[in-house]
């Protein structure tokens, strides 16, 4: 009996991005203006698979994760997964992004943890996937909880 491959996640148009702030911060990201980031150093099969996923334009949240553990900021995909250029393998793959906008108010994991709306969510149930799907009812929740309104950001699910 052949084992069949996972099915390929598709895009909800909306992610979380996690990222130590200490090696690589939301306020490094916005410093790139509109030239924006390769998101690399993607080193796990479902995080590079949920980058394959995404599409121009959706949009992500920026997670500080090790210190701060909030959610801190909006990013917009600009460049589809494309290969990884610190990876000499050929395995590894990301995607470009450019800083959106702050969140007004960053949203901890705590807060996160602690909301019933929001139990299901890849940051509290996959808490190590450095690349996760949200849905637009997360997307909506978070942006609500840091003060943001989410039919003012372009992108995202249409």
């Amino acid at each position: 009996m052949t084992k069949k491959p996972a099915p390929m996640p598709v895009s909800t148009g909306y992610w979380l991005l996690k990222s130590e702030p200490d090696v690589f911060s939301w306020d490094m990201l916005k410093a790139r203006g509109a030239k924006g980031e390769p998101w690399t150093g993607v080193r796990n099969y479902l995080a590079r698979n949920n980058m394959r996923a995404m599409r121009l334009g959706d949009l992500a949240f920026f997670y500080h994760s090790n210190i701060g553990k909030e959610i801190v900021g909006v990013a917009r995909v600009s460049a589809l997964a494309h290969p990884d250029p610190e990876d000499t393998t050929g395995t590894w793959e990301c995607v470009d992004v450019i800083a959106v906008r702050d969140l007004p108010r960053p949203v901890t994991l705590v807060e996160v943890k602690a909301h019933k709306k929001l139990a299901k969510m890849s940051l509290v149930t996959s808490m190590r996937l450095s690349v996760q799907p949200v849905t637009k009812a997360e997307w909506n929740e978070v942006c609500r909880m840091g003060g943001l309104d989410p039919g003012k950001l372009a992108g995202g699910q249409r």
